[in-house]
């Protein structure tokens, strides 16, 4: 499971009441259906691996490191570790370069090594549950990707629970089974990374999750007989029936609300123009941004800005004049008052 949430939403706070560095003043916390209250504060951090934000390791052989805490740790549990950690042999083989009186933090050892000796020290240790704190926040976007996956293949081999720290919203959704929104010490969602994309609770869940973010505009509903629409400043977007067909829009018909769309779901090319020919609007490309594989356009409708991801083949360039369609089965609306969501 994924803690997510900007700097200061929480995320630490809550996973230090695990190992009661923080007291739990209501409700309760259970591991393996035992309450925490009722384990011995040195019992209990026997159950739980810590693998922190600054892997810090002490002035000794990697060896050591890993078997750190563990009384009586035998070579083979150290070793089984290591392999399992993929620090098998920067361990053993001690290959040259390597400074094994590491201190300072590992020596000569790169940022996703000494991750690798922290989670072996966690892992001998074999506890029920792992708290992993922002692990790769230091390491560069090269490492932090082969170390996720690394992580996900270890998550995949122990087979426990794993909880993750993390401030960026890619990590949450490619690393966690289940992502847990945080915001200013409220948890704000709970749910699959899939549901958490397609169904968000609010404004801020839909805003944070999914990168790039989503597109917020101004709107007004009406309704032209059975069809609900969106009055985008003048540009009329009728809604499908199927997604309205429950009625709980009814009593927002003549009020203001905020229209969502994601930057995949406006194209630009022919035929998304002539799949949805109800959803166009009139936009002008500010930049133009080539990915490789898509184009980002940003673009400003009305003196509101907006992001499309298009295919590479768009020919729409800054200070062109170009036409959008939405998918309008993938537009969300929210009441711009509580912020909740009204329609996904």
């Amino acid at each position: 499971i994924a803690l997510v949430g900007q700097s200061g939403s929480g995320k630490s706070t809550l996973v230090d009441l695990l190992p009661r560095y923080h007291d739990v003043q209501e409700g309760d916390i259970t591991i393996d259906g035992t309450s925490i209250r009722d384990v011995r504060i040195a019992d209990l951090r026997s159950l739980i691996g810590n693998v922190n934000q600054e892997a810090i390791l002490f002035n000794d052989t990697f060896f050591n490191n890993i078997a750190f805490g563990v009384e009586n740790a035998t070579m083979e549990q150290v070793v089984e570790a290591a392999k399992i950690a993929n620090a098998h042999d920067f361990i053993m083989e001690k290959p040259e370069g390597y400074n094994m009186n590491i201190g300072d933090r590992g020596g000569k050892l790169s940022g996703g090594q000494r991750q690798r000796v922290a989670l072996g020290r966690a892992m001998v240790r074999n506890p029920a549950v792992f708290l992993l704190d922002e692990p790769l926040s230091n390491l560069d976007a090269k490492l932090r990707t082969s170390m996720r996956t690394e992580i996900i293949k270890l998550h995949k081999k122990l087979a426990t629970t794993f909880i993750y720290v993390t401030h960026d919203q890619t990590e949450a959704m490619t690393m966690g089974d289940r992502i847990v929104v945080m915001r200013d010490g409220v948890i704000q969602q709970v749910d699959t990374p899939q549901n958490l994309y397609d169904y968000p609770c609010n404004i801020f869940v839909a805003g944070f999750i999914g990168s790039p973010q989503m597109n917020f505009l101004d709107g007004t509903l009406q309704k032209n007989g059975d069809t609900y629409v969106i009055d985008l400043d003048g540009t009329v977007i009728p809604l499908p029936q199927e997604k309205t067909a429950d009625g709980k829009l009814a009593a927002y018909v003549g009020k203001s609300l905020k229209v969502g769309i994601r930057p995949e779901d406006m194209k630009d090319d022919e035929e998304f123009l002539e799949k949805h020919p109800s959803s166009h609007i009139d936009t002008e490309v500010e930049v133009s941004e080539l990915m490789g594989a898509e184009i980002y356009l940003y673009l400003t409708y009305k003196g509101q800005n907006l992001m499309a991801r298009v295919a590479p083949t768009s020919k729409s360039r800054r200070g062109d004049k170009v036409t959008m369609a939405m998918d309008t089965h993938k537009i969300h609306l929210f009441d711009p008052e509580t912020e909740l969501t009204l329609l996904n």
